[in-house]
């Protein structure tokens, strides 16, 4: 039985209907590449409050912010 967590940041911009198609395209893929099962793969999404999440050693919004 497959698991797949995904982790996004919960900026409120995330649709029930993205969330939708990456439950059915990480489902797919498993299928697809390693022939399992669709019934069995279990995904998860989780969103992580922005202050919670961190990049090349710094929080999120200041990553963001020397990106730009």
């Amino acid at each position: 039985m497959p698991y797949v967590n995904i982790k996004i940041t919960r900026e409120g911009n995330v649709t029930a209907d993205q969330k939708a198609q990456l439950i059915k395209g990480a489902t797919e893929l498993l299928r697809d590449v390693l022939g399992k099962n669709p019934n069995t793969t279990v995904v998860v999404i989780d969103e992580v409050e922005t202050e919670n999440w961190g990049m090349g050693g710094l929080p999120i919004e200041e990553f963001r912010k020397l990106r730009k």
